[in-house]
């Protein structure tokens, strides 16, 4: 499968990870969500994230998702693999990338409080996951409870290669998208992928503004799709350009 990278743009679905009523993971269902989302147009997929409920999964159960996914598609899939410690982060990464992961997403713990602490926990995530793994930064603020500021992020994007891309969901946060496109056309850091949650709810700004495209969940992907097509090709977005199983 193709690796994200800091040029990769598009609608990458979260997927939830779906459950029978004793508890077992519902792989049937999720291989039809697969599916779903495939014929919505999605460019690619994320696992096990905050709608995957990783946190409710053993180290067996995550591997068990993301190995069914992968093995149903060919689009890109990044797993979550945000842990306590680098040792079970390491465990997961290595297991999803060996079965064709395009790249891991890792949220803060809700510790780090200063910058210092931010950006050294990204180096030691890069460090440990080793150069080849393409990583996410997941920037959740609300829940995370970690605030990471455009300093911070060019700092990231400078020390450590292997992140590539932003999974933007601060809120509000569109002077951050800003202020991180300006900082890469003047050459204080890399280029980053960018792309954004909250549900879409910000989407056609957050793409004026310079945003890649999303990764959110959301009932209705193939409208994500039509805003990051149209936004791309400089159309408006009006009800006649839209799917016409969203805009009727």
């Amino acid at each position: 499968m193709t690796s994200i990278s800091r040029t990769t743009r598009g609608v990458y679905a979260i997927a939830p990870t779906p459950f029978h009523p004793d508890g077992r993971i519902d792989l049937d269902s999720l291989r039809r969500l697969v599916d779903f989302y495939e014929a919505a147009g999605a460019d690619g997929l994320t696992l096990l994230g905050q709608m995957g409920e990783a946190p409710k999964l053993t180290h067996a159960e995550a591997v068990e998702v993301a190995a069914a996914v992968l093995d149903r598609t060919r689009l890109p899939v990044v797993v979550g693999v945000s842990a306590p410690g680098f040792a079970s982060m390491k465990a997961l990464t290595g297991e999803v990338m060996s079965r064709g992961a395009a790249g891991v997403m890792v949220g803060p713990p809700h510790t780090l409080r200063t910058d210092d602490q931010i950006v050294g926990y990204y180096a030691q995530v890069g460090e440990a996951l080793g150069p080849d793994v393409p990583v996410v930064v997941q920037d959740y603020p609300l829940t995370f409870s970690v605030v990471m500021s455009v300093p911070v992020l060019r700092r990231i994007a400078r020390e450590v290669p292997s992140v590539v891309m932003l999974k933007h969901e601060d809120w509000p946060g569109l002077e951050k998208i800003s202020a991180l496109r300006a900082a890469e056309e003047a050459g204080a850091m890399p280029r980053l992928s960018i792309l954004c949650g909250n549900g879409g709810l910000f989407l056609d700004f957050e793409m004026r503004r310079g945003a890649d495209g999303a990764m959110t969940g959301y009932c209705f992907p193939e409208l994500l799709v039509d805003v990051v097509r149209l936004m791309g090709e400089g159309g408006p977005l009006t009800r006649t350009t839209c799917s016409t199983r969203i805009c009727r």
